[in-house]
């Protein structure tokens, strides 16, 4: 098996990949492959449709397969929120077809969580490499005000035409540049969470992210630029993510320390410019934070770590509790994801004990597969501005004050051991933030 073959065949949900320059034409071929003798419905917004819905239309229409008009959001005010998922739901269960979601991150989400909520599958033609969600099960629709994350299957099919795809506004193949390079730092923190005892890695959901990785990430600036193979090399590496994720119903392949920065500004509704920032966007930043994370902890070792003092200066629960609602003040809903997520990692004085001699035991061999798998600050920082992504806070309307604040919140907002929770429990955060953000740090801030 090839890797596709292999990527397809774990896959809880996800049965046929058709990515190519030109595919966009074997709509169709899919369709009644995985939809026989059903009826289809395309979704797209006023975009979409004029560079790929209609494409796939004709193949629908060319092989004869019975279709409804296709349903067309507006593009002006379209994103993944709750009153579209009315909408759509309001439409399609009035009607017997199978959406085909033709766009990028918003029509799949919100095509993906209506069908679901009807019991329906669907597929999706994605028209842009510009996240990793595409493949990977859950929506993210923004309701009541936060964005959330909701449980549903993944597209039974998905094609992704490559020419496309590189033709697509520059900001979304650098958004999913963005998302595919935090599987670098990701991956780091999967390697520590294993060592903890917290997450065992998953070799086959770790080998379909992490082999070929780095080059896919080869060519930030091929990638500007509209390169066809490169775009296509991006879209795959995003694509295998989301069928590891699949693959062991998690999304710790694909998914660390950086992904909890981008759900911290998701729950406070981080907007630039007007507009909502991209996951990608958001993700690229807490890559270069989370990078910084790893370097400072590879420079401080664990080799004279005192066991015995991290032990004795650890927190009871009833101390957490009260620690987390003076941090996040003012801030009730931060307040309440940390109790809750922070309790789902907290251990008492033995097990941090556990913890850390754990480390300092796998630290010869653990430091350096670490330093083999991250890449330099320094070049995901130029990576990020070759490929039109963010680099800096500011770029995604973040002062360096919000972000030093953010960076604080990051230990609680997240059951899933990191890197950050390695320097919080050893009682380094403060050196971090000042490290960081005082004189001379990398985002300094007076």
């Amino acid at each position: 098996m090839n890797k596709i073959e292999m990527a397809l065949y774990r896959a809880r949900d996800t049965k046929a990949l058709i990515i190519g320059n030109g595919v966009v034409c074997r709509t169709a071929e899919m369709f009644a492959q995985l939809f026989p003798g059903r009826k289809a419905v395309i979704v797209a917004d006023d975009n979409t449709w004029e560079v790929a819905g209609k494409d796939a239309q004709k193949s629908l229409d060319d092989a004869g397969i019975e279709s409804f008009d296709a349903y067309i959001f507006s593009r002006e005010d379209f994103y993944a929120e709750w009153r579209h998922v009315e909408a759509l739901k309001a439409f399609l269960e009035n009607i017997d077809a199978v959406a085909i979601a033709v766009g990028s991150g918003v029509i799949n989400d919100t095509v993906k969580y209506v069908s679901s909520l009807l019991g329906r599958r669907y597929m999706c033609v994605g028209t842009a490499a510009s996240m990793d969600g595409f493949t990977a099960y859950g929506a993210s629709i923004t309701k009541d005000g936060n964005k959330q994350t909701f449980d549903c299957p993944a597209p039974l099919g998905f094609v992704m035409d490559s020419a496309i795809a590189a033709a697509a506004p520059k900001e979304l193949a650098a958004s999913g540049y963005a998302d595919l390079i935090a599987k670098i730092p990701a991956g780091a923190d999967w390697m520590l969470a294993e060592v903890v005892g917290s997450e065992k890695i998953d070799e086959f959901a770790w080998n379909l992210v992490q082999n070929g990785l780095k080059e896919s990430l080869a060519d930030p600036a091929a990638v500007f630029a509209g390169d066809v193979e490169k775009t296509q090399a991006l879209a795959e590496g995003l694509l295998m993510s989301g069928f590891a994720m699949q693959a062991i119903q998690s999304s710790r392949p694909a998914s660390g320390t950086e992904h909890q920065f981008s759900h911290c500004w998701d729950m406070e509704d981080l907007c630039y410019d007007g507009k909502h920032v991209s996951h990608g966007f958001k993700v690229g930043i807490g890559t270069l934070i989370s990078t910084a994370e790893l370097e400072f902890i590879l420079e401080k070792g664990l080799e004279d770590v005192d066991v015995e003092a991290c032990v004795q200066a650890w927190k009871s629960w009833a101390e957490m509790e009260n620690e987390i609602r003076e941090v996040m003040a003012g801030k009730p809903g931060h307040i309440a994801r940390g109790l809750e997520e922070t309790k789902g990692k907290y251990v008492d004085k033995d097990g941090l004990r556990a913890q850390i001699i754990a480390l300092k035991e796998a630290w010869p061999v653990l430091s350096q597969r670490i330093r083999e798998q991250i890449i330099p600050f320094e070049k995901v920082r130029e990576c990020l501005r070759l490929v039109g992504a963010p680099y800096e806070p500011e770029m995604i309307g973040v002062s360096r004050e919000r972000f030093r604040k953010t960076v604080s919140y990051i230990p609680y907002m997240r059951s899933r051991f990191t890197n950050i929770d390695l320097i919080y429990r050893l009682g380094w955060m403060d050196e971090f933030l000042e490290r960081m953000f005082g004189q001379g740090g990398l985002w300094e801030h007076c």
